[in-house]
């Protein structure tokens, strides 16, 4: 991927109509063992262009919270629109990509057929694709590997070759269920500079979601602070970072400060009683 130079400005996104908004959000699960609370009054809005990551504790339904979006779970309480739609209608009108843990790729096919999949699923002309595959290739640095198959590839290429395959048919909104969480620190760090590029160059509205504070300080313009189960919003912090970030704006004050309201955060999350 190409770096391409970014205004030195405040990365927080200018807020328009909501390319999501949560009110009053919950999801209860029945179980043989009895319910589990999976959300509870969750409100929040997302605006259009945003990168904002959801950190929390295991179960505190950081991923379940995505899958709503999705229309993969349905809720128990409240409400939720994707672009002013249920849903429902935005996951017909295929208003998101989704981009899960595992790459998810199928061994028997190549990158670019892998990356052609929803393409063909959602019945795109033939010279379409080939050129949607080119220029998704293009954008996460794959160029040249088209012909290989995924256990040709690094994890961190196939990866990215997730990456393109949401990216194929050019939704506005990216779902990342902590995408970088199995791979190592340094593939992890050069991935997600190269994430940043290309949140820049698209200007999608991407929700990701992450176990590290880290990363999830280095690549936002807005933090979702969540609590154990029931999973709720204990604290939404906005990035004063600049929005061209080279990895050493880690050690700086302000990357660090922004790191321990998230830290203290989490450690609030904990006091909280059902």
């Amino acid at each position: 991927m190409n770096a391409l130079a970014s205004p030195t400005q405040p990365a927080t996104a200018t807020v328009t109509a909501p390319v999501i908004e949560a009110t009053g959000l919950g999801l209860t699960f029945e179980t043989g063992d009895g319910p589990v609370h999976a959300l509870s009054n969750v409100d929040l809005a997302i605006g259009k262009g945003e990168f904002v990551s959801f950190i929390g504790p295991s179960g505190c339904g950081k991923t379940t919270f995505l899958r709503v979006i999705a229309d993969l779970e349905q809720p128990t309480a409240g409400r939720i629109t994707v672009n002013g739609m249920s849903p429902e209608e935005a996951r017909r009108q295929r208003a998101y990509g989704y981009v899960f843990q595992a790459a998810g790729l199928f061994p028997w096919r190549t990158i670019e057929r892998n990356v052609a999949l929803p393409l063909e699923i959602m019945g795109y002309p033939k010279s379409e694709v080939a050129q949607r595959i080119a220029r998704t290739l293009d954008l996460v640095n794959l160029t040249g590997f088209e012909k290989k198959f995924p256990w040709q590839l690094s994890g961190g290429m196939q990866q990215r070759a997730s990456i393109a395959r949401a990216l194929a048919f050019d939704a506005d909104l990216l779902l990342m269920d902590e995408p970088f969480g199995a791979l190592d620190e340094i593939v992890r760090d050069h991935l997600n500079e190269q994430l940043l590029q290309l949140w820049d160059r698209t200007n999608k509205t991407i929700c990701f979601v992450t176990h590290s504070i880290p990363e999830a300080v280095y690549l936002s313009t807005k933090i979702v602070v969540m609590s154990p189960r029931p999973g709720r919003v204990t604290d939404v912090i906005d990035s004063t970072l600049p929005r061209e970030r080279p990895l050493d704006i880690r050690e700086t004050p302000e990357f660090l400060a922004i790191a321990a309201r998230v830290r203290d955060g989490l450690r609030a999350g904990h006091s909280y009683e059902d």
